[in-house]
């Protein structure tokens, strides 16, 4: 398959989806050995369902981000600012209390830390306020002993991730996106944790799903536990000024064109964005953000069990998520992303050299959209090696 008919079939795939009432506005972008292969747009960006969508629209990406946020962390490491076994408690003295004096970075990639919860009453403006949740966070008690066990850590990861950052380095996680990734990428204005606010008016409305409300976890589980009522990121949250000006790090604002380069960067393409190459250069990996060793320490499985927070069996690589949207088989070691809980995700193919994402303002855990993207890519570079 070529890479116009890719472009058609992604195309015509995305503009049924909006025709059929199953999705409201939708982007998709595909790279691949730094060529935008794919890019393409469907339906509409507002609340009155007028406007439409356009390639440099942004999309609240909820946990989509995360993977954005990890990226940040491993050119950091490669850079010296930070070291994947850094104790946290070592920059962060306070969050050495209650037997997390031991913990690493390294455990909050992994999300081994045991810090998965937020007080249950926290609140929107809380979240949205950096020192409050900060503060909350190192004063609580691990779910476990950091580093025996994995949950995933749907809001905490991006306070104690950005907080680590921002005491070893003395500058918030979202200066070095845009220092070590964005900027010298080109896509400076196509990724935020915070949008700015000259750039809200590029944000697309999120429409809560037709239909009955998504179900919910059991009072007092776990789940209920680590994602509190309050700020379950539904199509209201995501609407919310603070919410998406805020430096909450684990959700973020992107459009997929710029999620794609992020992911196609990893792979180390030496002609991705406006200055791919110093980019590379800066980090030490030849054309990419990080270096090919980084890289396959990055993609490879850390955990294939079960979950303690979520309650299922996942797997899990180095702040990253291995899974496919499409049920794509793939090798294992050769395919990190991420998704996000209003079906956003983006990914990269170390096999085949592509970066996909997609973004969607239908809000929901719908990955419809995701996987038939994610096969029509898969089938299009099958038989495709990396060069």
């Amino acid at each position: 398959m070529s890479a116009n008919d890719l472009q058609a079939r992604v195309q015509a795939t995305i503009d049924r989806m909006v025709w059929n009432g199953a999705e409201v506005g939708l982007q998709v972008a595909v790279v691949r050995h730094g060529r935008l292969v794919v890019d393409a747009v469907a339906g509409r960006r507002d609340a009155a369902r007028r406007l439409p969508v356009r390639p440099d629209t942004l999309f609240f990406a909820a946990s989509t981000a995360k993977g954005v946020a990890s990226t940040v962390a491993h050119v950091l490491v490669e850079r010296g600012v930070l070291a994947d076994d850094l104790r946290i408690a070592d920059v962060w003295p306070e969050f050495a209390v209650h037997g997390k004096q031991d913990a690493t970075l390294r455990q909050v990639l992994l999300h081994t830390v045991g810090v998965p919860a937020p007080p249950y009453g926290t609140t929107v403006e809380q979240l949205c306020d950096w020192d409050h949740m900060c503060a909350a966070l190192a004063r609580s008690r691990p779910w476990w002993e950091p580093g025996t066990r994995f949950g995933y850590h749907a809001l905490t990861f991006g306070f104690l991730l950005g907080e680590t950052v921002r005491r070893a380095s003395g500058r918030p996680l979202r200066c070095w996106l845009r220092e070590a990734v964005t900027t010298p990428l080109g896509i400076e204005d196509d990724v935020h944790f915070g949008v700015p606010d000259a750039q809200l008016g590029r944000v697309a409305h999120q429409h809560a799903p037709a239909g009955p409300p998504p179900e919910r976890p059991d009072a007092g589980s776990p789940a209920d536990r680590a994602i509190p009522p309050g700020i379950r990121p539904d199509a209201d949250f995501a609407n919310r000024r603070d919410v998406l000006t805020a430096d909450i790090v684990a959700t973020g604002t992107m459009t997929a064109r710029g999620a794609a380069r992020v992911y196609a960067a990893l792979l180390g393409d030496p002609t991705n964005g406006a200055a791919g190459g110093a980019a590379g250069s800066a980090a030490g990996g030849g054309g990419g953000l990080v270096s090919p060793a980084r890289l396959a320490a990055m993609a490879a499985l850390t955990h294939d069990g079960q979950d303690e927070v979520m309650g299922m069996p996942t797997t899990w690589a180095y702040g990253f998520s291995p899974f496919r949207p499409g049920g794509v088989a793939s090798r294992p070691g050769s395919v990190l992303g991420m998704v996000g809980s209003n079906g956003s995700a983006a990914y990269a193919d170390l096999d085949t050299g592509v970066a996909v994402a997609v973004m969607r303002n239908q809000s929901g855990l719908d990955l419809s959209a995701a996987a038939e993207v994610d096969r029509l890519v898969a089938d299009a570079f099958r038989n495709s090696a990396a060069a």
